[in-house]
Parts: C-alpha cells; sequence; structure tokens
C-alpha cells in the first residue's frame, strides 16, 4: 500500500513515520528505509516501509486501491461492516452511545 511520510521520530534506535494512506494514517517502522524523509511516499507492508515511490505513481495507485474499495478493505471499520453484513445493528451508531464506541465492562 502506497502512503505519504507526514512525521519521522526515532524511538529506541528505530525510526518511525506517521504515514498517509489516502487519509487513514497509520505507525510505520523506517527500518528497511532508513533514509526515507518527510512528504516522500513509500511501499508499505505489514507496517514496514519497504522502498521509496515516486508521487506520480503513489497517487495512481491509492486512485486505484480506492476505486476498487481495497483501502475500505484495508483500513475499514471491520466489525461495523460485519454487523452490516449480519443485519444487526451497529453498537457504535446506537443513540446515546456518543462518537466512540464503548467496551463492555471497560468503565465509563
Amino acid at each position: 500500500m502506497p502512503g505519504q511520510v507526514l512525521e519521522i521520530e526515532e524511538r529506541d534506535g528505530t525510526r518511525f513515520a506517521r504515514v498517509d494512506f489516502g487519509g487513514v494514517t497509520k505507525e510505520v517502522c523506517l527500518e528497511y528505509v532508513p533514509d526515507l524523509q518527510v512528504g516522500e511516499y513509500t511501499i508499505v507492508h505489514v507496517g514496514f516501509a519497504l522502498q521509496r515511490l515516486d508521487e506520480e505513481s503513489a497517487l495512481e495507485t491509492l486512485e486505484l486501491f480506492r476505486q476498487l474499495g481495497e483501502l475500505n478493505a484495508e483500513f475499514g471499520d471491520h466489525w461495523g461492516m460485519a454487523a452490516d453484513q449480519a443485519g444487526l445493528p451497529r453498537p457504535d451508531l446506537e443513540p446515546g452511545r456518543g462518537d466512540a464506541p464503548t467496551h463492555e465492562g471497560a468503565e465509563q
């Protein structure tokens, strides 16, 4: 999945980046591409940046993934999609529950 590096930080000698995947941001390890810089694009697999990618290719690929529904499949609300497919109410959308889902037994 291609994404754009938004921020970079180092923790315990390892560089990590916050990467934007067409509106969804995730933390990514930069061990395999240690010279990656903010603003550059990278291919990411299972949380690791694997290679640098030019902006045009990255944006074209993100658009194709968006058209194919792959962005939602990769980053979507899997619990909500499962509830929708089962015809059950989504707990995060129930009236009076607030914006964020709560977990049974959690302190409120």
